[in-house]
């Protein structure tokens, strides 16, 4: 195929010695769709006094990548708050070649399109103090530069019409993509009628969203007939790209002809007929091809120049009778930057009847929520269970919701999520063993997609022991008669719990990116100031305030000799310096044990002017 290559590069920016996520530097960039690599050129020199730093020490910087959202980085291996879900990324150190440049090389094939994050820093200072402006800083700088590749004109694939094609002797693989709307419950890959080739030597490999890598979902054509791949719940929305490939060695040209199966999970029992998509399937991106501005009832797309393609018969029944769930949808209210609520219709007490869950739609959006925190909290309402011993299992489930059947099918793309996020609510929601209130923070979570709930209640048999602490090995039988009432609160804040009493939410902007961070003081450290291992004791802060406090008592002598002198000038001068210094101090204390009887800015002005003044007169 015909390759197009981008380039992007951002402004060097200073780095900073880590102390907390607002001492790191973002960077954000967005990767297009159908890019088949992404190459990061990090350059990082040093300067110093407006020159090269080639006396300066070398620092390592550590560079962290994301897709979807800002990396939730914990270099100092710090505790997270309790509840809190924790996303990987990828983390890459640069140590240095020369004496005043580095540069490191990052490589991504098949990367996932949309928005990427790149987070640096220097490691945390050593403690040691020295003056400012006796010799030149050492400023290390780093820029990011990205190269991509991507694929134009992909064949595509459409539901329900077979598609032949040729593969030379020079070609080793062919690429498409189809587009997988909403109410899919399961996606039908199939290879027929393959010739040229003795066992039909081709590899079928399916993705999500991007070309399949080596370690995608594969089929060896040689050991399955029929060649068909399967996959059930998958992302709704999105693009799959299907990949082809030839066995290494065979020669000759080979034909086959690829198809691509639906089925409805809004009709059980029926496939969706062939380009007769359903109402909610017809937002369809604007890269889809000719089928964008098609509607209803005209005639199948035109065959593509490297095959043909013609309708199949469409089955009448599935092999399996799945159906998903209504999905009750939220309204997004927004208060304030990174302060949007989530509000269920006719809620937030919903009702989880015995045999089925209840799930809802958050939709985050794509850079604007993806730098704060999703809160989730539960409630079990006790008095609708009339004593009953029951648990509600809460699940977060990213970009489809679950089906009635096969939920936990090994091909369900969000499997390892879903399991998750299941023990993270579900083992924390139960009225006679545990509490009847579980909360959950997604710290920067992944935007452009839908996060669903979903509820199962069930009866408590035997649980909760020493050695099961979650609930993994416990029995649970379906409720019969039994509804249980469930509060649902789901929010987005700045940070998690506003950052406790010993840190501060601080709202942070890279270019036109905007995400927070806590900032924690008195030695308090974590994602949410909650790692008391480095804590100030309250004594500690007591005693360190009270002394810098009373050192102003200095003040005494020198107003007590004015007064006797009668400088009355003099003695209000110092009396007045006196008294701001002492509640300025008392005021700018960064723990706990802090006073203060004026705005902040008041007292640090008067302090100054204050000092100026005793100096003056």
């Amino acid at each position: 195929g015909l390759f197009v290559t981008d380039y992007f590069t951002r402004t060097p920016r200073k780095l900073s010695p880590f102390r907390s996520f607002a001492s790191i530097e973002l960077f954000h960039f967005h990767i297009p769709e159908d890019t088949v690599i992404a190459v990061w050129n990090l350059i990082t020199f040093k300067e110093q006094g407006g020159t090269f730093g080639d006396q300066c020490p070398d620092r390592s910087i550590t560079v962290y990548f994301r897709s979807g959202a800002p990396s939730v980085i914990n270099p100092l291996h710090t505790h997270f708050p309790r509840d809190t879900a924790v996303p990987g990324s990828f983390a890459l150190t640069l140590t240095w070649t020369l004496p005043n440049r580095t540069t490191g090389v990052f490589n991504v094939t098949s990367p996932l399109p949309g928005d990427w994050f790149l987070a640096a820093h220097l490691p945390k200072d050593e403690g040691k103090i020295s003056v400012k402006g006796l010799y030149e800083e050492c400023q290390y700088l780093f820029q990011p530069q990205l190269i991509v590749q991507r694929l134009v004109n992909i064949a595509v694939l459409y539901p329900g019409f077979v598609t032949e094609q040729s593969m030379g002797p020079h070609n080793r693989s062919c690429l498409y993509k189809v587009f997988v709307p909403s109410y899919t419950s399961r996606v039908l890959v199939e290879v027929l009628r393959c010739r040229g080739a003795e066992g039909c030597p081709l590899w079928l490999r399916v993705r999500a969203k991007a070309p399949p890598l080596h370690n995608s979902t594969a089929l060896d054509c040689r050991d399955h007939t029929p060649c068909q791949l399967y996959l059930d719940l998958p992302f709704w929305q999105h693009w799959y790209y299907v990949l082809v490939e030839k066995h290494p060695g065979v020669p000759g040209t080979v034909s086959f002809q690829v198809i691509v199966q639906l089925t409805d999970c809004s009709q059980p029992s029926l496939a969706r007929p062939p380009f007769l998509p359903s109402s909610a399937s017809m937002n369809m991106p604007h890269s889809f091809g000719s089928m964008g501005g098609l509607a209803l009832g005209d005639s199948p797309p035109p065959a593509s120049p490297n095959g043909t393609k013609h309708p199949v018969p469409t089955p009448t029944s599935s092999p399996t009778s799945e159906r998903c769930w209504p999905v009750r949808p939220t309204l997004r209210n927004e208060l304030d930057t990174f302060s949007v609520h989530f509000y269920i219709f006719f809620g937030p007490n919903v009702s989880v009847p015995p045999d089925r869950p209840a799930v809802f739609v958050i939709n985050l959006l794509p850079v604007l929520d993806s730098g704060g925190v999703l809160n989730l909290e539960l409630r079990l309402n006790v008095s609708s269970l009339c004593g009953e011993n029951v648990t509600v299992f809460g699940c977060l489930n990213h970009e489809v919701p679950l089906t009635s059947t096969r939920p936990h099918s090994s091909h369900s793309p969000s499997l390892a999520q879903t399991i998750a996020a299941h023990q993270i609510l579900g083992n924390q929601l139960s009225t006679a063993i545990c509490s009847t209130k579980a909360a959950h923070f997604c710290a920067y979570p992944c935007p452009g997609c839908n996060w669903c709930l979903w509820w199962r209640q069930e009866l408590l048999e035997e649980c909760r022991t020493r050695a099961d602490p979650l609930l993994l090995h416990c029995r649970f039988e379906p409720c019969t008669n039994v509804t249980a009432e469930v509060y649902l609160r789901a929010y987005l804040s700045p940070c998690i719990n506003d950052c406790g009493i010993y840190g501060q939410c601080k709202l942070l902007r890279t270019n036109n990116y905007l995400y927070a961070a806590c900032e924690c003081k008195a030695g308090w450290n974590g994602w949410g100031c909650t790692d008391n291992a480095e804590a100030f004791s309250y004594g500690f802060q007591l005693l360190s305030t009270l002394l810098l406090c009373l050192s102003n008592v200095m003040f005494v002598p020198p107003v007590a000799i004015a007064v006797r002198s009668h400088y009355l000038l003099e003695a209000a001068v110092y009396i007045f310096t006196m008294f701001f210094s002492t509640f300025y101090h008392a005021c700018d204390q960064p723990g706990i044990v802090v006073f203060c009887i004026m705005d902040y800015d008041v007292l640090q002005f008067c302090d100054f002017l204050g000092s100026l003044m005793s100096v003056w007169v």
